[in-house]
C-alpha cells in the first residue's frame, strides 16, 4: 500500500482519498479495516462485482467531491510534495486547468533507477526546453507528455472527459489525450513528483502483443481523431512512437496485410528506412505473408 501511504503523507493535507478495490481477493480491505479505519481522509469502495479499469477510475472521479483531482495508481506513488508543488501554479494561471511534473522510475522494491528516470522524461518529452505553460494544451497529451497520473487537474474538467470503457486498455491514452486537448491551460512543472515501478508483470506488458493491446487502441484512436490543423504536427509525433509497435503486434498474430500496410503508410515512424526496426518488422511480415501462402496452398491441396 505505498501509494496510499503517500498520499497520506502529503505536506498539503486537505485532501481526501478515494480507493477503488477491484481485486478479486479480501486483502485490501483488510488492510484498510485494520490499519486506516480511523483516517477519516480514506474513503474505500470495493466493487463487487468488478468494474473493469475505466469503470473503476470513472466511478472515482464522479465520487470526489474537491475542486481538483489527482489520479494516482496502485502500483505508483507520489512524492510528499506533490499537490504542494503542483498547485501554486494556480496562483499563477488562474484559467489554468491542468498541472503536472516529472516521474521517477523505480523497480518492484521502490528502487529509484536515476538515469532511467532522466531517459523516461526526456522520451516524453518533458525537458527543461519546455517548462511551464504549453502553448498547445493538446499536444501534452497526444504525445503522452502529460503522465498517466501523478497529475492534478480541475475536478470538472476530469469529470467531464473521465474514462470510457468503450477504448478498452486504451482509456488511459484516450483520456490523456482527450483532456489536454479540451483544456483551456496545461502546465509542466520541471521537478520530480511522483514515481512509476517498472514491473515485470504488468497490464501493458501482458497485452503488449495482442491485437487488443493499448498501443493498437491509441493507434486506432489517433487516426480516426479529428484535430485542429496546429495539432497535426503532434499527431505526427504520437505515431512515430506507436507505430512500430502496433506493426510489430499485427505481424506476430499472423496478420501480415495490416502489418505492411501500415508501415508502408508511416515511413517516418521508421526514420524513412534509416531505422533498423523496419528491416526487422519487414522480415516478421514477409515470414507472415509466406505462412500464410503455405496454408492456402495447403487448404486448396487438401
Amino acid at each position: 500500500m505505498e501509494s496510499l501511504a503517500s498520499c497520506l503523507a502529503q505536506t498539503h493535507e486537505n485532501i481526501e482519498i478515494l480507493i477503488g478495490d477491484d481485486s478479486s481477493d479480501h486483502r485490501t480491505q483488510a488492510l484498510i479495516d485494520s490499519t486506516y479505519l480511523h483516517e477519516s481522509r480514506v474513503i474505500y469502495v470495493r466493487n463487487e462485482p468488478a468494474l473493469g479499469q475505466a469503470d473503476n477510475i470513472a466511478s472515482l472521479f464522479e465520487r470526489a467531491t474537491g475542486d481538483k483531482i489527482l489520479l494516482i495508481h496502485d502500483d505508483d506513488a507520489l512524492k510528499t510534495d506533490c499537490i504542494e508543488r503542483l498547485l501554486p501554479a494556480w496562483n499563477i494561471y488562474p484559467d489554468l486547468e491542468i498541472a503536472f511534473g516529472d516521474q521517477y522510475q523505480m523497480d518492484d522494491k521502490g528502487v529509484v533507477d536515476i538515469e532511467a528516470s532522466r531517459k523516461l522524461n526526456t522520451d516524453y518529452h518533458r525537458t527543461d526546453a519546455v517548462v511551464g505553460l504549453q502553448p498547445d494544451p493538446g499536444r501534452a497529451g497526444l504525445i503522452q507528455m502529460m503522465p498517466n497520473n501523478g497529475w492534478l487537474a480541475n475536478a470538472d474538467l476530469v469529470k467531464k472527459i473521465s474514462y470510457r470503457k468503450q477504448y478498452g486498455i486504451g482509456c488511459e491514452y484516450v483520456f490523456g489525450a482527450q483532456i489536454c486537448i479540451a483544456a483551456r491551460q496545461v502546465y509542466y512543472l520541471k521537478e520530480y513528483v511522483s514515481f512509476y515501478r517498472k514491473t515485470d508483470v504488468s497490464m501493458s506488458r501482458t497485452t503488449a502483443r495482442s491485437t487488443t493491446a493499448a498501443a493498437v487502441l491509441a493507434y486506432d484512436f489517433l487516426k480516426s481523431l479529428t484535430l485542429d490543423r496546429s495539432l497535426e504536427p503532434a499527431r505526427r509525433l504520437a505515431l512515430k512512437r506507436i507505430v512500430p509497435i502496433v506493426v510489430s503486434v499485427y505481424a506476430r498474430n499472423h496478420q501480415p496485410v495490416p502489418a505492411l500496410g501500415i508501415a508502408l503508410s508511416h515511413l517516418y515512424a521508421y526514420n524513412y528506412g534509416l531505422n533498423k526496426r523496419l528491416y526487422f518488422h519487414l522480415m516478421l511480415v514477409l515470414k507472415g505473408l509466406t505462412a500464410t501462402g503455405n496454408l492456402k496452398s495447403s487448404t486448396q491441396n487438401g
